[in-house]
């Protein structure tokens, strides 16, 4: 007779129960795509594997599982093993869940510190919407152009968006912007960048001279971005903690 704990595994072994898709839909709330929640499934059900097997095991097109897998890692899901191909295994779920904990708790008493700041001051939330992952990562782009001192990038994300990025950064550093990447440890930064390692970041957030500040869903499907000095001052003292936390890395060379 099975045990508990494996009465309890068995409608997730299946991709057509509804457990299975609501594990799928519940990855998706805390910044997973519909690729990645699938394939941690997969990994957390395999227990090790290459981009390949989990393309299978996953149901996920083949060409996209090394990136998934990658973005996996990033997000700190997955933990790479070293080797050819590369092996991937699965961080512990309930160990992800305490870290999503954490960091939701953190994000959620800045919002509320924000809420608390802007009430006090009376200033307008003058906070500007964009849809549309090409208009969110344009936006990013276009803040990244009018930086003229530092430019501060937090993402999960960094695979998808330093290849969009990388003459707007050459050309951010020929004009002496100092530009800072805070992202999952390991990733490939582009060179001359400084590299502020942090795992488990949910959202994608950006500070352009201290002045312009946007933060994007976790998909980049949807960003609000303003230059309301209240706002941006509080984005910015909440990054100097990010930064303070971290663990600098020299810049890429």
């Amino acid at each position: 007779m099975p045990s508990t704990d494996e009465a309890a595994a068995v409608p997730l072994g299946s991709d057509t129960t509804a457990e299975y898709r609501r594990a799928v839909e519940v990855l998706g709330k805390v910044g997973l795509t519909f690729y990645e929640a699938r394939a941690y499934i997969a990994l957390v059900a395999r227990g090790v594997g290459d981009a390949a097997t989990l393309a299978q095991a996953a149901k996920i097109p083949r060409t996209s599982a090394y990136k998934v897998l990658e973005s996996l890692a990033a997000k700190g899901y997955a933990t790479p093993t070293g080797g050819k191909p590369i092996l991937f295994r699965p961080k512990p779920p309930l160990e992800v869940a305490e870290s999503l904990k954490g960091s939701i708790q953190e994000v959620f008493e800045g919002l509320d510190a924000l809420h608390r700041v802007v009430a006090e001051h009376g200033e307008p939330q003058l906070v500007y919407l964009l849809a549309g992952r090409e208009r969110v990562l344009g936006k990013i782009g276009e803040l990244l152009d009018q930086s003229t001192s530092s430019y501060i990038l937090t993402t999960p994300q960094v695979a998808d968006i330093r290849d969009d990025l990388a003459k707007k950064i050459a050309s951010a550093l020929k004009r002496g912007v100092e530009v800072t990447f805070v992202t999952a440890p390991l990733q490939k930064i582009p060179e001359g960048v400084r590299h502020v390692a942090r795992e488990n970041l949910l959202a994608t957030e950006v500070l352009s001279d201290g002045e312009h500040a946007l933060l994007a869903a976790p998909g980049l499907d949807a960003c609000g971005f303003t230059d309301n000095p209240i706002l941006t001052s509080h984005l910015k003292q909440f990054l100097e903690v990010i930064l303070e936390a971290g663990e600098p890395s020299p810049p890429a060379s």
